[in-house]
C-alpha cells in the first residue's frame, strides 16, 4: 500500500507540469543571455580601457593624452566587441538552427527511434516502467516540445539561436563602451573641469582604481545569479582579476615613462 502511494506521489501529473514548463526554460534562458552580453561588453570594455589609461597617465601624466587615447580605445573596443559578437552569435544559431532542422527531420522520418531516445534518455534519470512510458508518451505528444527535449537533454543545446545576432552585436558593444567610460571619468572630470592640483593625475589614477574596482565588484555579484556560487566570492573574484589585469598596463606605462626621462 505505501509502496503504490509513494509510485502516485511522482505520477504523470507532475510529468505533464514538467513538460509545460519547456516555454519557462527557454525564455529565463533568453533572459540570463541577455544579461551574461551585458557584463560579457561591460567586463571587457572597463578592463581594457582602465589598462590603458593606467599605461598612459604613467608613461605621460598628460590628461589630454590620457583622455584621447582612452576615448580612441573605448570606442574601438565597442566596435571589435560588437563585432566579434555579431560573429560568434551568428554562428551560435546557425549551429543550433542545422541541429533543429535534422532533429526535425528525424522526429517526422523515424519516431520510433527518437522515441526510443527519450526513453533511454529518461530511464537513465531513474524513471521506470509505467511511469517511464508516461513519460515518454506525455513528450512526445507534443512534437515543439519533444523537439526542444531533445535538442535540450540530447545535444545539451539551448534556444539561443532564437536571439538576432545584430541585436547582441549592438547589446555587447554598447555594454562595453558603457564599461569603458567608468574608468575615463575621473580623468574626463579632472580634464574638462580644468580641475588642478598637485599629484592631480595621481588622484585621477586612484579615483579610477576605486571606481572600477567597485563596479567590477557589483558586476560579480549580479553575474552569481547566473552562475552558482556566493555572490561576494564572485564579486572579489572578478574585482581582483580584473583590477591585476589593468595594472598590467600601469606597469608598461612606468616602464615607457622611466625611458623617456
Amino acid at each position: 500500500m505505501n509502496l503504490k502511494n509513494k509510485t502516485h506521489a511522482h505520477h504523470p501529473s507532475q510529468v505533464v507540469a514538467a513538460a509545460s514548463t519547456v516555454h519557462n526554460h527557454e525564455k529565463n534562458g533568453k533572459t540570463g543571455e541577455f544579461l551574461s552580453d551585458i557584463i560579457l561588453g561591460g567586463q571587457d570594455g572597463l578592463v581594457n580601457t582602465l589598462g590603458v589609461i593606467l599605461g598612459l597617465a604613467a608613461a605621460s601624466g598628460d590628461f589630454r593624452i590620457v583622455v584621447a587615447g582612452g576615448l580612441a580605445g573605448a570606442i574601438a573596443e565597442a566596435v571589435s566587441m560588437g563585432a566579434v559578437g555579431y560573429t560568434s552569435k551568428l554562428a551560435e544559431r546557425d549551429y543550433y538552427l542545422s541541429e533543429l532542422k535534422r532533429e526535425d527531420f528525424e522526429i517526422e522520418n523515424m519516431p520510433l527511434e527518437e522515441q526510443q531516445e527519450i526513453r533511454e534518455i529518461y530511464e537513465k534519470k531513474g524513471f521506470k516502467g509505467e511511469l517511464l512510458e508516461e513519460v515518454v508518451k506525455v513528450l512526445t505528444a507534443d512534437k515543439k516540445v519533444w523537439l526542444h527535449t531533445m535538442m535540450r537533454e540530447e545535444l545539451g543545446l539551448s534556444p539561443v539561436a532564437d536571439g538576432r545576432p545584430a541585436n547582441a552585436a549592438i547589446l555587447i558593444g554598447f555594454s562595453s563602451f558603457v564599461g569603458a567610460i567608468v574608468p575615463l571619468i575621473p580623468f574626463l572630470t579632472f580634464y574638462v573641469g580644468k580641475i588642478r592640483f598637485a599629484g592631480d593625475v595621481t588622484a585621477a589614477i586612484f579615483i579610477a582604481l576605486g571606481v572600477s574596482a567597485l563596479t567590477l565588484f557589483i558586476v560579480g555579484a549580479i553575474k552569481s545569479k547566473l552562475t552558482v556560487g556566493r555572490w561576494y566570492r564572485s564579486g572579489l573574484q572578478m574585482m581582483i582579476i580584473g583590477i591585476l589585469s589593468a595594472l598590467i598596463g600601469y606597469l608598461i606605462g612606468l616602464i615607457f615613462s622611466v625611458q623617456v626621462s
